[in-house]
Order: structure tokens, then C-alpha cells, then sequence
């Protein structure tokens, strides 16, 4: 039956029923439409194919099994304006795992619970500074020491955690569980694409400290996230002994710096060094008079020296591997990846172009 997927095809492409009827020529009304996405009526080959042109999708995909369910999606930040926005977001979300799982199957890699620790989620009852204590456990259980994080995404992937980037609009990123109806749910960590790399880090360890913790004043629970995200990436120990216990002033050079070594906007930066006493209430109001008279407290929030924005590789090494071992044909690679056939030929046939070294992901 059809009518999951068509369902979330739409609510993707943000169309309304009576959009697709249009965008059909009015081949079928609205209401026959929604017949089928409630799997009342089926619809003929001719309209089918139809609207899986209309909602760019491939005809296999509408009519294949729909059994991925959305368990809980949690958007950080600013709310969507409508339920309709919030609809489109999650339809999107499931999309894209829909084709993560597909190539795990076909790889007899079937997805397995994320490397949670035992002690988790850590309660934060009373302060948001409880938080450093979450983020120094995870960091324990994983094994990470007091070492800033390189590539954030590849150590994430390796623990269990699908890290997505998409569209979001004014959204930072949000958490989501996803599962097949008889399998273990999935962890994922969906990101704004169109973000800053440095922001985009950020913004996976807060909704990371999202997933660890359990914060019973939820009026503080986005400050107790972005205590974690700062904790995790900055440790205390590790940034007092980069710039000491005190301090009162703090020049450009340096504070861009120790944005490369640690992999934070130097708002961040500042943020935490605030949080740690490390500056006083002086020298941290001083620094954001600059950064507002500097433009980089307003959209797009983009700081000089932006790092490149993150791009998870797991998902298409694992398409490019099924393609070279024969699992996918090269137009099913094409459509997993959303791309050519041509690009695909592409990239897989032509090396790649020598950049320069990107340290932080």
C-alpha cells in the first residue's frame, strides 16, 4: 500500500493535497488523493507515475514498504510557524533514513542501538553548570580524554548516531528516533545545512547533550544543552591550559587561535571562558560589544576564518561500497545519493581535487 509513503512524499515537498491535484493536471481530485494516502483506494499506474513525477520520487519508492516510524523529533530553538512546516521537516527527516536503512540492508548492516552510556541520561536538577558533569562522563565512556574533537561527525557515526544536514530554515538542528517496525530505533542528529561549520558543531553536541541528559527544570533544559555542547568540546581542564585561570584581557589573534584548535566560533569560545571564570563579566561584555559592532551577533552569524560546514561521508561510502560490490545498480546508487548518474560516474571515477587540509568536521 501506497499510502504512508505518498503521505510523506508530499509533506516533504510542502505541497498540500490540492497542490498535487494541480500539479497533476487535476488528473484525480484532493479527495481521491487523500483516499490514498489513507490506503482506501488505489491509484492507476498512469496516476501513480504521475505523481511521482509531480513529488520527484521514484514509482518503486511509492508503492514500496513504508514501515519507518518517526518516534520522537525534537526541533532546537525557534519553533516552526505551522504544523505544516513541522509536517514537511519530519517528512524529510524520514526520507532520508528511509534510504541510511536501505543500504545498511543491503549490506547485511543492519542498524544497531548507539553507544549510550550506562549511566545515562545524568540528571541536571538544580544548575545548568550540572552539565559539565554529563558531558566529562560521555567524553569518559568513549574514551575522548581532554583532547578537543577533530572530526565530531565521523566519531559520532562510528558510535551508533546518524548525523544528518538539510534545509531548517531558522532551525539549528533537532533529535530524532527513527526505527523500521520490527527493528532497533535509530539515533539521529539532523543539522541546518546552511549553518557555519564551527555553528554546526555546536549545534550537534547541544542536541547530543539533549539525548544524555535529564534536566528536571525544562525552563533551563536549552541552557543545561548549551553548558554540555561547550563542555564537550572545550573541557575545562584542557582550556585553562591553553590560557590560564584568570584573565583580563584577550587579543584577536589569540582568540581566533583557539577557535582552530578547539573547533568553536569565538563566541563560543567566549561564552564558555565566561561560564568557567576564566573572564570576568568586564572583559566578557567588552568582547561582545565587539562582535555586535562586527556584525557577527546577527544572521548569518558568519565570523572570518568560518570553518567548511560539515558533511557526513558515512552514508555514501556505504552507497559507493554497494555499488562496487554489486549490491545496487548504478541508477538505485544515483537515486540513494540524489544525484546523476553522471555525477555518480563522476565521483567514482575521477579523483578528487587536492584541497587544502580540513582539520575540523
Amino acid at each position: 500500500m501506497i499510502g504512508q509513503r505518498l503521505r510523506v512524499s508530499r509533506s516533504a515537498s510542502g505541497l498540500s493535497l490540492r497542490d498535487l491535484s494541480i500539479k497533476i493536471d487535476n488528473r484525480v481530485t484532493a479527495q481521491a488523493i487523500s483516499k490514498y494516502e489513507r490506503d482506501e483506494s488505489i491509484p492507476s499506474s498512469g496516476v501513480l507515475i504521475a505523481m511521482a513525477d509531480a513529488l520527484d520520487v521514484p514509482v518503486d519508492y511509492l508503492v514500496g514498504d513504508g514501515d519507518l516510524i518517526l518516534e520522537a523529533v525534537e526541533f532546537r530553538k525557534k519553533k516552526l510557524t505551522s504544523k505544516r512546516q513541522e509536517a514537511q521537516v519530519e517528512a524529510k527527516v524520514l526520507q532520508l533514513l528511509e534510504r541510511y536503512l536501505t543500504v545498511e540492508e543491503l549490506l547485511c548492516l543492519p542498524s544497531v542501538a548507539w553507544d549510550k552510556p550506562r549511566e545515562a541520561p545524568w540528571p541536571v536538577l538544580h544548575d545548568p553548570a550540572e552539565a559539565e558533569q554529563a558531558a566529562m562522563g560521555l567524553r569518559h565512556h568513549w574514551g575522548l580524554g581532554l583532547d578537543p574533537i577533530t572530526n565530531l561527525v565521523e566519531f559520532l557515526e562510528e558510535r551508533g548516531i546518524k548525523v544528518l544536514t538539510m534545509s531548517l530554515g531558522d532551525i539549528d538542528g533537532l533529535t530524532a528516533r527513527v526505527r523500521r517496525e520490527r527493528g532497533v530505533p535509530s539515533a539521529v542528529i539532523v543539522v541546518n545545512q546552511a549553518h557555519w561549520g564551527e555553528r554546526q558543531r555546536f549545534t550537534i553536541s547541544h542536541e547530543l547533550g539533549h539525548m544524555i541528559m535529564d534536566v528536571s527544570d525544562k525552563q533551563k533544559e536549552e541552557k543545561a544543552a548549551h553548558r554540555f555542547a561547550g563542555a564537550f568540546l572545550m573541557p575545562a581542564e584542557t582550556l585553562r591550559a591553553e590560557i590560564g585561570k584568570r584573565r583580563k584581557s584577550m587579543g584577536w589573534s589569540e582568540l581566533f587561535e583557539l577557535k582552530r584548535i578547539f573547533g568553536v566560533s569565538v563566541q563560543a569560545l567566549t561564552y564558555r571562558c565566561k561560564d568557567l571564570g576564566i573572564f570576568n563579566d568586564k572583559l566578557f561584555r567588552l568582547l561582545f560589544d565587539e562582535f555586535e559592532r562586527l556584525g557577527w551577533r546577527s544572521p548569518p552569524y558568519e565570523e572570518p576564518h568560518a570553518m567548511k560546514r560539515v558533511r557526513p561521508r558515512r552514508f555514501e561510502r556505504l552507497c559507493l561500497r554497494a555499488l562496487a560490490e554489486s549490491a545496487i545498480s548504478e541508477s538505485k546508487a544515483a537515486e540513494l545519493l540524489g544525484i546523476s548518474v553522471h555525477e555518480l560516474n563522476r565521483r567514482v571515477e575521477e579523483p578528487p581535487l587536492i584541497q587544502p587540509r580540513q582539520v575540523w568536521a
